[in-house]
């Protein structure tokens, strides 16, 4: 009698940990990753879509489902080709269906006036606030702006449930949006830093050293400064979202 009551026990501890071990922190949030231009000096450039395939594969690896992810390209010259309007529509789509959270990243080029969304749309900050406040309302937030003069971005999207990063201030660009470049470099540490970071705090940190590291090895000028905004309540909730550490070092699929 009592080696099957041991076994029975053994049986039912085995299966109230196994949920627990496979829960992520993320569980529920819904996460966007758009690539919202193609175009460089006179040629197509691949830097914003080697950065959403690359930055997609780091986040699944930090902890967040594939079910609760959607990746958009939106540049035209491609079979089937996704409108700004179709990668809206979904990432709405996905954040009504995963209400715990959210992280929204976009990489494109920009200007003072906003972000290029697509071939024939620029975002402005009154316009991504207005969009994000829908789908996200006061949920816990996330939003990496990648480009040129993102800093419009940081008191448009800021709250006490938001983490804003950018890749620039508001009247400097970015760097690595050329031709030869494998992604920008804001991207390019973002994915560098991802590894081997905690949370969204210090990955904020880690990612705006390496581009300071970059900027200065190559005599760039004026820098990019890369901004961050932190809300209140995220300044308490950030560290309790810490990231999963599937692997160490290197890029994902390095």
């Amino acid at each position: 009698m009592l080696p099957r009551l041991i076994a029975v026990l053994v049986l039912l501890g085995a299966a109230m940990a196994t949920p627990a071990a496979a829960q992520s922190r993320f569980d529920g949030w819904a996460v966007a990753v758009v690539a919202g231009d193609w175009r460089g000096q006179g040629q197509p450039i691949q830097a914003f879509d080697n950065a959403r395939r690359d930055l997609v594969q780091g986040f699944l690896a930090a902890g967040f489902s594939r079910d609760a992810l959607v990746d958009y390209s939106l540049r035209p010259d491609v079979p089937n080709p996704t409108t700004a309007q179709q990668a809206l529509a979904g990432i709405a789509d996905v954040t009504n269906r995963n209400t715990k959270g959210c992280l929204l990243y976009f990489t494109s080029h920009g200007s003072p006036a906003g972000i290029v969304f697509g071939p024939d749309i620029t975002l402005a900050p009154v316009d991504m606030a207005r969009l994000v406040r829908g789908w996200c309302g006061e949920r816990p937030t996330v939003i990496v702006v990648s480009a040129c003069f993102s800093g419009v971005f940081k008191e448009a999207l800021s709250g006490p449930n938001r983490i804003v990063m950018t890749a620039a201030s508001r009247v400097t660009s970015s760097f690595g949006c050329g031709a030869d470049a494998e992604y920008p470099y804001f991207d390019g540490c973002v994915l560098e830093s991802l590894p081997g970071a905690a949370d969204f705090i210090t990955l904020a940190h880690t990612t705006r050293a390496c581009v300071v590291r970059r900027e200065t090895e190559e005599n760039l000028t004026p820098p990019s400064d890369p901004q961050l905004f932190v809300g209140a309540n995220m300044q308490l909730m950030a560290p309790t979202l810490r990231f999963n550490r599937p692997y160490a070092g290197g890029r994902p699929g390095s």
